[in-house]
C-alpha cells in the first residue's frame, strides 16, 4: 500500500519526532520531523546517512561546511564524519543510514 512520506509523521510545537520505518541489519530508514529551532548537535555515525527533505528546510553541517537543504533535495553524509542539523524552519526529512560492508 503506498503513502505519503511526509503524511507519516506530524510536526509537534518544540520537539524533533521520529518514526522508524524499517530496522535491519544492513541499517535503518527513519523519518523525522523537527519543528523550527530544533537541533541534533554536532556528532558522528558508524553509518554512511542519506538525509532527503520532505518538506521545509534544514541547516545541515558536514565537516564544518555548512548548506541548507529544501524539499525535494538530498544529502549525503558519510560515515564517521562529524554533522549536525538544524531546522532554519520546521522541516521533515527521511533518513536512510547504511552499514559499511566488511
Amino acid at each position: 500500500m503506498a503513502q505519503s512520506l511526509a503524511d507519516s509523521i506530524r510536526y509537534q510545537k518544540g520537539a524533533i519526532v521520529s518514526r522508524e520505518i524499517a530496522r535491519k541489519k544492513a541499517g535503518t530508514v527513519t523519518v523525522f520531523a523537527f519543528d523550527k529551532g530544533q537541533a541534533l548537535s554536532e556528532h558522528t555515525a558508524p553509518f554512511d546517512a542519506i538525509v532527503y527533505i520532505l518538506d521545509g528546510q534544514a541547516q545541515i553541517t558536514i565537516a564544518g561546511s555548512r548548506r541548507l537543504a529544501q524539499a525535494g533535495e538530498m544529502v549525503v553524509m558519510p560515515a564517521d564524519t562529524p554533522h549536525a542539523l538544524k531546522a532554519a524552519r520546521r522541516f521533515k526529512m527521511l533518513l536512510i543510514m547504511i552499514r559499511s560492508g566488511e
